[in-house]
């Protein structure tokens, strides 16, 4: 039975504490008054510059500066956030005190001397003091790159940012000139393209604000009142509490953007309902980790690489997420169709409905949520005010919570305000560092020249060149945040695909999918893993039962790239048909992916069980496939393909069915 809105805060919360016990310090209070100052002050710097309010004195801050301040600001949480080691998992010991004083002072002195850095060009020659600063700064924020994102990015983000300085020894394919350390540093540290480059550019303009949003929106209720109206509305049907977490983790991990955190925030809540009525403990796990790893692409929001994509391809994030419209709809739709069949399959019902929260009761409780959701799309949509909507929107919720019974204390605003430190230090440190590969690849020049051998390698042939980046994002995503490799293969893979003609926006959609499904694909789907634990059972069975419901991500992506119609980039009417073909083509893979059929039933056991079930998959992957595009296969062709297979597999199944029959009449 759903659990009130409380006990699920509660839950939430608990959860959140687990994931802190592991990465987070246990700060004393004078610290966590520390961090909320800090946090204050770079929401503070934020509002200020990107409402040009000019500190209400008319005194308007150079861009450099702004980046310099709200840099080091973010810098000097992450020394406070994240322990060098385990030895200090409660404690800010002296060593990171001296670096939190030397961050603040080398920042002042950038942010003094921003006008001068800017008009004397110290990125190519800066005075003696400038070098040893930069020096300095470069070693800090590898450090944080390494607290905030572990041991894998330190060791890409060592090996590129140092790049420049042994260029010329590598061989002739990845070789460029060798730039002595110096000139390196001050480019990384003084220029506009590596450290205060594009991931950060971005962050501190645009993700900034949808991060203060998704916070506030769980610490006011948002994430119970999802979730019991996705229990109200489907909790009664088959399979209902499977459904119930598609629903709730993917408007969840659309706010958040972070898988794991998803599966510890909703999972406690949708597996004990999912096991209760008959599912596995790998299945219900294997849900949640699918749903919570696709709400990071389902539009509204998605995560900063969402807004990094709209920068790169200088486009607005309004773009970026109508593209993501419809491959979020098939991923979505398609793990909805296999748990539908599964529940069919095994005679699962849903919960008693007297049991369930009441449609109406729910939508008085958190009307509000919606109405803010609503001025948010408008903002973004109508206005195209990406920047400042979500501080609007921010502003409307806390108002409209205050009077509500769920409005927020001192004390669970200071929790509000604690949270959004630590995820403001954490993005701040991984993207300050993941800047400098760009500096790294930027000032050798060397990303186009890789981007022409990745084309010579793979013989020129598209599909090979695909393939080849679905294997590079996937290993990259496993040791880095979506966001990182992203970034990465957006530098070095992106231009191959281009060049080979496909189109750009379907391109970096490409890599940004194959990055996440390392959290649902073993040996290392995190996601799944944490859902795991919190099922009880074998990570590697639920992992591997994530990689079987989220199955149809791993085509959806060569899908768009053949015919970007799947991202509402052709006309009208190409748009349609690429969706609707695609929608029953995702229906009959997931029917295969399960053994059911609505309209069939059961699909068979046995060998001959297996084919019908193979014919039935490949006839959906066969329609789901755009016509034209890349390949240039017309619709017709496509259709009769499917007819093919498809009526191949209903004549093997009335063979198993006339068999079954005959024997059962024999005995």
């Amino acid at each position: 039975m759903p659990e009130s809105s409380e006990q699920k805060s509660t839950q939430s919360l608990n959860s959140d504490k687990r994931i802190e016990k592991l990465r987070y310090r246990e700060l004393p209070e004078r610290w966590r008054l520390a961090m909320a100052i800090m946090t204050a002050c770079s929401i503070a710097l934020a509002i200020n510059q990107i409402f040009n309010l000019g500190f209400f004195v008319g005194y308007v801050m150079l861009d450099s500066r702004y980046m310099y301040l709200i840099t080091g600001v973010m810098l000097c949480m992450v020394f406070i956030t994240f322990p060098a080691s385990k030895h200090s998992p409660a404690h800010v010991p002296w060593y990171d005190i001296g670096i939190i004083v030397l961050i603040a002072l080398i920042f002042f002195y950038y942010a003094v001397y921003a006008e001068r850095i800017v008009l004397e060009a110290w990125e190519y020659t800066a005075p003696p003091v400038g070098v040893w600063l930069a020096l300095v700064t470069w070693a800090v924020v590898m450090e944080a790159g390494r607290r905030a994102g572990g041991w894998p990015v330190f060791i890409i983000v060592a090996i590129f940012s140092l790049y420049p300085t042994f260029a010329d020894q590598l061989p002739d394919v990845i070789a460029a000139l060798r730039i002595p350390i110096s000139d390196a540093a001050i480019f990384h540290v003084l220029g506009e393209e590596s450290l205060f480059g594009l991931p950060m550019r971005v962050f501190a303009t645009l993700v900034f604000g949808f991060l203060v949003f998704g916070i506030s929106l769980q610490f006011t209720g948002g994430g119970p009142f999802f979730i019991n109206l996705a229990f109200a509305l489907l909790g009664n049907l088959r399979g209902g509490p499977a459904k119930v977490a598609i629903f709730s983790s993917g408007l969840m991990g659309s706010m958040s953007g972070g898988p794991i955190s998803n599966v510890l925030t909703t999972g406690p809540l949708s597996i004990p309902a999912m096991r209760r009525i008959g599912f596995s403990k790998e299945y219900a796990a294997g849900v949640e980790a699918c749903a919570s790893t696709g709400g990071v692409f389902m539009p509204p929001i998605m995560g900063a690489t969402a807004f990094v994509m709209a920068s790169f391809l200088n486009i607005s994030y309004v773009t970026v997420a109508i593209a993501a419209i419809i491959p979020s709809v098939l991923y979505f739709f398609g793990l909805f169709m296999q748990i539908d069949a599964y529940a069919a399959r095994n005679q699962l019902q849903g919960l008693p409905r007297e049991e369930l929260p009441k449609l109406g009761k729910v939508f008085k409780d958190g009307w509000y949520f919606i109405a803010v959701f609503a001025a948010l799309i408008w903002m973004l949509v109508y206005l195209q005010r990406e920047a400042v909507a979500p501080f609007y929107a921010t502003g409307l919720l806390l108002v409209i919570n205050q009077a509500t019974p769920h409005r927020l204390s001192f004390d669970k605003l200071m929790l509000l305000v604690a949270q959004m430190g630590k995820l403001l230090a954490e993005l701040a440190g991984i993207l300050a560092a993941v800047g400098l590969i760009i500096g790294g690849l930027a000032v050798t020049g060397i990303a186009g020249t890789i981007a022409n051998d990745l084309v010579y390698l793979a013989g020129e042939n598209v599909v090979v060149l695909l393939i080849m980046g679905a294997l590079t994002s996937f290993i990259l995503g496993i040791g880095m945040t979506v966001t990182a490799a992203y970034i990465f293969l957006a530098i070095v893979l992106v231009p191959a695909l281009t060049n080979s003609g496909l189109d750009p926006l379907a391109s970096h959609m490409f890599v940004m999918y194959w990055g996440m499904l390392s959290f649902i694909t073993p040996p290392v789907a995190l996601a799944a893993f944490a859902a795991a634990s919190v099922a009880h059972v074998s990570p590697m069975r639920a992992g591997l039962e994530a990689m079987r419901l989220g199955a149809i991500i791993y085509f959806v992506p060569f899908f768009f790239v053949f015919n970007p119609a799947l991202l509402l980039q052709g006309s009208p009417m190409e748009n349609l048909q690429a969706f609707s073909t695609a929608l029953i083509g995702v229906a009959l893979v997931s029917a295969a992916l399960q053994g059911y059929l609505i309209g069939l039933g059961d699909l068979g056991q046995g060998s001959r069980g297996i084919f019908v079930r193979i014919f039935i998959g490949i006839s959906g992957l066969v329609l789901a496939l755009p016509a034209g595009g890349l390949f240039g296969l017309s619709q017709l062709f496509l259709i009769g393909l499917t007819l093919i297979f498809f009526l191949t597999a209903i004549g093997l199944r009335r063979l198993l069915v006339a068999e079954k029959t005959g024997h059962s009449s024999l005995n």
